[in-house]
Parts: C-alpha cells; sequence; structure tokens
C-alpha cells in the first residue's frame, strides 16, 4: 500500500519477522476495541507483552480473542514474567506452561525479578519452556531497587550469559514500567552509559532488548546503538513515536541516524 508523503526518504528497517530492531509492546489490559486499533500499528510491533499478572484479570475468551488477534499480525504474544514468577513459587510450573500454551501464547517471559531462582532452577525453566514450544525471553535484574544496586555489572553479564547459552532469544535488561533506579538507569531516569556498553560488549547488541518506557531512553539507545537496537516496555500509544525516532523523522534524532 501506497504510504503518505514516500517522496520524504527515511531509513529503512529489516522486515517481520525481525530479529533486530525489535520493539516489545506492553499491554497493561487492553480491551478487543483499543487491541485492534493498535493492530494499525502492526508494521511496527515485533512482540506484545501482557504485562504482569493482568491475564488472571480476564476471561479466557478475551485473552484467547486478543491472543489470536495479535498472531495474526505476525506479532508474538506473550506473558509478563511476574506471572510465570507467580506460577513457579506455586510449584505450578508445568500447569502454567500447559495452559499459557493452550491459549494460544507462543512466547514466555522467564524472570526472577521478585523471587530467587538460581542460574540451574532458571536455565530449566528455560528448557522446559523451550520444550514445550515456547520462544523464550529471559531477564535479568531484581524489581526492587535495593536489591538490583546489590548486582554487578559482572553478575548481571553471567546470568545473562547462561540464560542466552540455555536457549533464551533475547536477554531483558530489567527496568520495570517507570524506568528509574533500575538496571542501566539512575534515579532519574538517565543512562548509565559505562554500564550500558559493558552489557552490550560482553553480550552482544543482537542478545539484548533493553526496558525502555521513557523517550528519552529511546532515543539515546537509538543515537548510541543504532535504529535496530531491541527496545522493550513499549506504551502501547508510543509504538508510532518511537518509530518515528527510529526513522529520523522526530526532532530527537532528525539528521542523527
Amino acid at each position: 500500500m501506497k504510504q503518505a508523503f514516500e517522496f520524504i526518504p527515511i531509513p529503512a528497517r529489516s522486515e517481520k519477522p525481525r530479529i533486530r530492531g525489535i520493539t516489545m509492546v506492553l499491554d497493561k489490559g487492553l480491551g478487543m476495541n483499543q487491541a485492534e486499533d493498535l493492530m494499525e500499528a502492526a508494521p511496527y510491533i515485533d512482540i506484545i507483552k501482557l504485562g504482569w499478572g493482568t491475564s488472571r484479570l480476564f476471561s479466557e475468551k478475551l485473552i484467547r480473542a486478543k491472543v489470536a488477534l495479535y498472531k495474526s499480525h505476525d506479532i508474538a504474544v506473550g506473558t509478563g514474567g511476574t506471572l510465570f514468577e507467580i506460577a513457579y513459587s506455586r510449584g505450578a510450573t508445568e500447569q502454567f506452561f500447559n495452559h499459557t500454551w493452550e491459549l494460544g501464547f507462543n512466547l514466555i517471559e522467564i524472570s526472577n525479578g521478585s523471587i530467587m531462582l538460581n542460574y540451574e532452577d532458571k536455565t530449566a525453566a528455560i528448557r522446559q519452556a523451550r520444550t514445550r514450544g515456547f520462544t523464550v525471553i529471559s531477564e535479568v535484574g531484581k524489581k526492587d531497587p535495593h536489591e538490583d544496586h546489590k548486582l554487578t555489572v559482572a553478575q548481571r553479564i553471567e546470568e545473562a550469559q547462561h540464560d542466552l547459552q540455555a536457549g533464551a532469544f533475547q536477554v531483558i535488561i530489567e527496568a520495570r514500567e517507570s524506568g528509574k533506579n533500575l538496571g542501566i538507569y539512575d534515579d532519574k531516569g538517565g543512562v548509565k552509559e559505562e554500564m550500558t556498553q559493558d552489557l552490550v560488549r560482553a553480550l552482544g547488541i543482537e542478545n539484548i532488548m533493553f526496558e525502555a518506557p521513557e523517550k528519552s531512553q529511546q532515543a539515546y539507545l537509538i543515537l548510541h546503538f543504532g535504529i535496530e537496537v531491541n527496545l522493550g516496555n513499549i506504551r502501547s500509544d508510543d509504538v508510532i513515536p518511537l518509530e518515528t525516532l527510529r526513522r529520523g523523522i522526530r526532532g530527537d534524532t532528525f539528521g542523527k541516524v
């Protein structure tokens, strides 16, 4: 379909299904009408995560319908890592994987942001999900800033490498919805440059998904690592604004990408 203003050149992007330049959107409980409207931006969305434990509050019928809608637009659909952690802590991991698959999800986030989950058990969970048929994205970092600050860069790298070796497609660097005082961000949401560079050097930019809910974070990561950097926890109404940053048609990146 012919696009508006095609005479204005913009940087090319890899086509879906992408393995780089991934945009992961956070669905915080959208209704079907909202989900259908969001699909106008489907070409720019690679993954939609039904955040936290939001799926528990809706009917199976609605969850199946939303998952099917997203998948029909070539979007991978996953549950939030918190839902996995809750199931794991209750000894219901296998039941969780089976039910998630039955509802139509094709992606699982394996995290230990709120629970204790050592390398061996996390590896086992990743492999179990892979065997069930899921694409797995793991997450590194803690949701409590006090606990997260105890993690050294070396520890984050070591855990991420274990996850990738176990079969994780990519590793998310925890930042939560706020994008402040966790992981690569300081208490004002600014990027910790040295930590970020260390992670990229050790893991490879293609293996990392940075949670980046704020425009300033998105712009920084695009300007430093290119338009095909993987970005997550994008709000549903920020999909197009993010894509304009990637394409250099927004002031923050105009003439710089």
